[in-house]
């Protein structure tokens, strides 16, 4: 069988393991081809976890949390809400409820109107072209010639301590709180650490960030996380850089007590570990399909996401960097054709990351470190939301818009953001980026006043008279 033929004795041509976005994708891309595509998922709603536990709920809470305490935009200028004033989880997290109902509903009706079969229940492999489904009702044997796991990955549990939901929890459980603590641990400043820190620092709750890392975020601008390093520190956010836990117990069932290596000790009403995330792909029964994850549950995959099993996929965060929910949509996309011989070119390099910590952070295209190391001579604009009228009516006086442009032909070659609306902004320099655009661009384009946008005019002037005083 080739690349892109079907056999009949398949009951479908392509069976995705995995509902979240790389999944949809795939199934919904193989639809649109013409083929026979079914889903299968394991967890109750559509959307994997990326819609029950991971970034609609995260993204949720967030605006939830900002929308209560500072009227939607106000972080930076106003400071914490004070303790007569903290809100209760339960109408942050009704909001959450609905939205997840809600694109839920989405993505289900979106699969049913392109021909996809869904079928609830847990799959796992019983040979390279067949997957069991164990259901309520009993399990059913699906058979298909392409297969793409997309099944995502979970939370990496806290060494040696049971998570409780309560006193001890993981990112997953973020959804189900039955109360705000008054004093939080984060165990791991990644992403996901640093988002949850920096808004549950924004509900009032006193946040402790320990990391055996010395910097966070290495892979971010250097100017922007000093910035959110400093806006967390000014919102009582304590940084525990270079400390690694040594034990962690739970005392009386209500408290937590967290020993670092270096003898210090933190007291906390709830400990949230994000220590990062394992592929879940544990009850697959990968060997049945001659497939083997790694030791963190993840898959290898080739330029096309073919596995080693070449009619087998993999896509999404369970293969690993760059773990986005936009990044695993497309892949899911690309790996369908390529399973049918579609022709498809490969992932663009120029997708914009978002961090939605408070303020949230968003970059497209290498920082100023990767561009040292490689000797690509460059020069910055700077603009900051001071600057912008509109950043004074939105009451961000923190935010900034950096651009790195290329000395010689003045071409774009990156855009990095931190404060209100950066992961909307980004998307102007992500478009002049791929479009090979630059300097004379921006100078030349008249934005809308007063918007955000105009960072782009300010931050080009900036780099503009740079380059005109060498």
């Amino acid at each position: 069988m080739t690349g892109g033929g079907v056999t009949g004795s398949y009951e479908f041509d392509l069976v995705c393991i995995g509902s979240g976005p790389a999944g949809q994708r795939a199934a919904i891309q193989a639809a649109k081809l013409g083929r026979r595509a079914a889903l299968v998922e394991r967890r109750r709603c559509v959307g994997g976890v990326c819609i029950e536990t991971g970034t609609i709920p995260s993204k949720t809470f967030r605006e939830a949390v900002l929308r209560t305490t500072f009227d939607g935009r106000r972080f930076a200028s106003t400071g914490r809400i004070g303790p007569d004033s903290r809100p209760t989880v339960d109408p942050l997290l009704a909001r959450v409820s609905q939205v997840v109902a809600r694109e839920a509903e989405v993505v289900e009706r979106q699969l049913g109107r392109n021909g996809v079969t869904l079928i609830q229940g847990r799959g796992a492999f019983a040979d390279p072209h067949t997957v069991v489904v164990d259901r309520v009702a009993g399990s059913e044997r699906l058979t298909a010639a392409h297969v793409v796991i997309a099944v995502g990955t979970e939370a990496a549990p806290p060494p040696g301590v049971p998570v409780d939901g309560e006193v001890v929890i993981t990112s997953d459980d973020i959804v189900r709180l039955r109360r705000l603590p008054r004093t939080l641990t984060v165990v791991g400043a990644g992403i996901i650490g640093l988002e949850y820190a920096s808004i549950f620092a924004a509900l009032g709750v006193t946040v402790t960030l320990v990391d055996r890392r010395q910097r966070p975020l290495e892979f971010v601008d250097d100017e922007i996380v000093d910035e959110l390093i400093h806006q967390m520190r000014h919102h009582d956010v304590t940084f525990r850089l270079g400390e690694a836990v040594e034990r962690l117990a739970v005392v009386d069932g209500r408290r937590a007590v967290t020993r670092l290596e270096s003898g210090k000790q933190i007291v906390s009403d709830m400990v949230l570990f994000s220590i990062g995330r394992l592929g879940a792909t544990a009850g697959l029964n990968l060997s049945a399909a001659g497939l083997a994850a790694d030791e963190r549950g993840r898959l290898e995959v080739d330029v096309q996401f073919r596995t080693s099993v070449p009619h087998i996929f993999a896509t999404g965060d369970v293969i690993g960097y760059p773990s986005l929910a936009a990044t695993s949509a497309e892949q899911g996309r690309l790996a369908a054709c390529h399973a049918f011989g579609v022709e498809a070119g490969p992932m663009s390099p120029h997708y914009p990351v978002g961090i939605y910590a408070v303020p949230e952070i968003s970059m497209v295209g290498p920082i100023e470190k990767a561009l040292t190391a490689a000797r690509v001579p460059y020069e910055t604009g700077v603009a900051r939301y001071r600057e912008i009228a509109r950043g004074q009516i939105l009451g961000d006086d923190t935010g900034l818009v950096k651009l790195l442009f290329h000395r010689e032909t003045r071409q774009l070659l990156g855009v990095h953001c931190i404060g209100t609306g950066a992961t909307e902004l980004v998307h102007v320099g992500q478009a002049v980026l791929a479009l090979g655009g630059g300097l004379d661009y921006f100078l030349q384009t008249v934005f809308n006043y007063p918007t955000l946008a105009e960072c782009y005019k300010v931050a080009a002037l900036n780099a503009a008279n740079k380059l005109a005083a060498r």
